[in-house]
């Protein structure tokens, strides 16, 4: 089926979406931390068709100095769409909606950082959406939040993020493009992990307040979720990390060993 043409149903007679999942079931999702070796943090994320990379460079000096702020450091989100990342052709320029979403994303992430750590600094957070297949910004919250704990950045807590629309009269957990194109609305949400505080909540299209509210209470559900998943791609990251510079730890210690025997030895023949 062309993205460009609207589905005949979003939701079946027997109750599965367009992609089989039932309302409250989620795309698979696959996270992966450390991905690019040249930024001090990095993460990927797989959600559906949508693939997404977040790079973390900082803290470091900001310039222009202009945006220098005393007391805490300013955290930079910049968030892009490839221009192949979507059917019709991206202009490779900076649109509105990139603009505003790279806001959106910072504003949700800077209640978990502990930014006041590094007055007058920056943190800069890149985010490359490679394939879009809908739910964006909340797919990039998730990965510019590991990125940061990659990087070391003190942070409260990791932040989980997830949309929550309405099709045919039903609530359905993370749009796919479809249903983000033709349902009728959206309501995407962010949340710490650790207190369940919400750092992003938007509206798009109409919703009842008992839907709302029952959209809330779907939405944390699936980031708490998702928060699981981001706690386990950080372990097995840094399983793997500890394993590699064991080895490397074990090939010096051997090194070493070596070296001091022949200096002993070295010596006894000297005496």
């Amino acid at each position: 089926m062309s993205p460009e043409t609207k589905p005949d149903f979003l939701i079946n007679p027997e109750g599965l979406r367009i992609d089989g999942r039932r309302t409250d079931e989620m795309r698979p999702i696959e996270l992966k931390v450390g991905v690019l070796k040249q930024a001090d943090g990095s993460a990927s994320i797989r959600q559906g068709n949508t693939y997404i990379l977040a790079a973390v460079y900082g803290p470091r000096e900001l310039h222009p100095r202009h945006l220098t702020i005393n007391d805490r450091a300013y955290l930079r989100c910049v968030y892009r769409m490839a221009t192949f990342s979507v059917p019709d052709r991206k202009r490779p320029a900076p649109s509105r909606r990139e603009r505003e979403i790279s806001m959106v994303i910072a504003n949700a992430l800077k209640p978990a950082l502990f930014l006041e750590d590094y007055p007058r600094a920056v943190v800069d957070v890149f985010i490359q959406v490679i394939q879009a297949d809908g739910g964006t910004r909340c797919a990039a919250i998730n990965a510019a939040s590991l990125a940061l704990a990659d990087a070391g950045i003190p942070m409260k807590t990791l932040v989980p993020a997830v949309a929550v629309g309405k099709a045919e009269g039903k609530l359905l957990v993370d749009l796919g493009d479809e249903e983000d194109k033709y349902g009728g609305g959206d309501v995407p949400m962010a949340m710490l992990g650790t207190t369940g505080e919400i750092t992003l909540l938007q509206q798009d299209g109409s919703f009842a307040k008992e839907e709302l509210v029952e959209a809330m209470g779907m939405g944390v559900t699936a980031m708490k979720y998702i928060l699981e998943l981001q706690k386990e791609a950080l372990k097995s990251a840094y399983t793997k990390k500890v394993a590699v510079e064991g080895e490397e730890l074990d090939e010096y210690e051997d090194d070493l060993e070596t070296d001091l025997g022949e200096a002993e030895i070295a010596g006894e023949e000297d005496e």
